[in-house]
Order: structure tokens, then sequence, then C-alpha cells
């Protein structure tokens, strides 16, 4: 697998082997002990969750205080614009976000290490979006910083309004959210 920073170092792009012919392709999505080997990161995995999605749906920016979450994405039907977004406010990138696409055609994988926000838009008609944590989901400790905050500026390819969520929608600004330290 290839492994690749983004802008923000502690974001990983991941790219595995495809092994591909005319009967179709194969790929280990995940290998704990190639993961750490690629990436220096050892940490176990306790659940693994699966969205799908139509057109234009947003979701998030997630992330939780407590029971802090890595999270290993990928995207197994259609293409989303996947952003991430430092919320360490020690770190030198704090308040910074970056964004890919990943699509089940380009089978690129992202680490978001605990500490960021995550969200993401859906760019196809529909996407099948697959994640493993790093803890589980606590709903007492789970955040959200809107969307289109204008202190982070996230260029979203949007295509009209956004689907967003009720929950969504009441998320907070970066200025006044919880944050880590």
């Amino acid at each position: 697998m290839k492994i690749t920073p983004t802008e923000l170092p502690d974001v990983l792009l991941i790219e595995p082997k495809i092994f591909g012919d005319e009967r179709g392709f194969f790929f280990e999505s995940f290998n704990a002990r190639s993961f750490a080997e690629t990436t220096g990161i050892s940490t176990p995995f306790v659940q693994d969750n699966h969205s799908r999605s139509a057109r234009n749906v947003l979701r998030g920016l997630h992330y939780q205080v407590q029971q802090v979450q890595g999270k290993l994405v990928r995207v197994t039907s259609g293409s989303v614009y996947d952003v991430s977004v430092d919320l360490r406010r020690g770190s030198s990138t704090f308040g910074q976000w970056t964004g890919t696409t990943l699509s089940a055609e380009n089978r690129r994988m992202l680490w978001i290490p605990p500490g960021f926000g995550h969200g993401f838009l859906v760019t196809s008609d529909a996407a099948e979006f697959l994640y493993k944590t790093t803890d589980y989901w606590a709903p007492a400790h789970e955040r959200c910083i809107k969307w289109d905050d204008p202190q982070l500026a996230i260029q979203w390819p949007l295509q009209g309004v956004p689907i967003v969520s009720a929950k969504d929608q009441q998320g907070l600004l970066l200025k006044d959210a919880e944050v880590f330290p």
C-alpha cells in the first residue's frame, strides 16, 4: 500500500495495491500488520460503520470529545468529497482542513486520527461509505461543527444546496465549539 501525508500531515491518504484482470479485481482493504508497518500507527479498531447517502447529502463535521475516535474511511459505491479538520488547539495546523475525493473507482482510503473533525459530501447519485473507528460511538460525547463555518472556509464542491440532517444543522461554529487541548 502507498501512504501519502495530506496537507495536514497526520491525515494519511492510503492507496491499496490492486490486483486486477479481465475477471475483476482484488485488494486487501485492511491488514493490521501492514497498516502498522506502513503508517507507524498500531491501534485497534473496535467498530465498523456503513452508511448510504444520496447525492448532495453532507454529513458532518463530526467528532467525539471523549472516547475520541480515529477513523479509517473508504467508499465502496459512488464518490464523496471527504474533509478532515484539525481540532487540536495546541497543534500548528489547528482549524485547518484538507479535502480529497474518495470513490469506489479510485479505492483510496483516509486515516483520520483522533482530534480531528470529519465530514463528507456525496458527489455521485448515491454513495456507500465504510469506516472503522478506534473507539465506540458515544452519543453523549458527540459534537458537530457547522459544515459552512466561515472561519474554516471549506471549499465543498457543492451543486446546489446540500442536504444536511437536523442534528448537523445545529452544529456550532469552531470559535464556540468544544475542541481538544
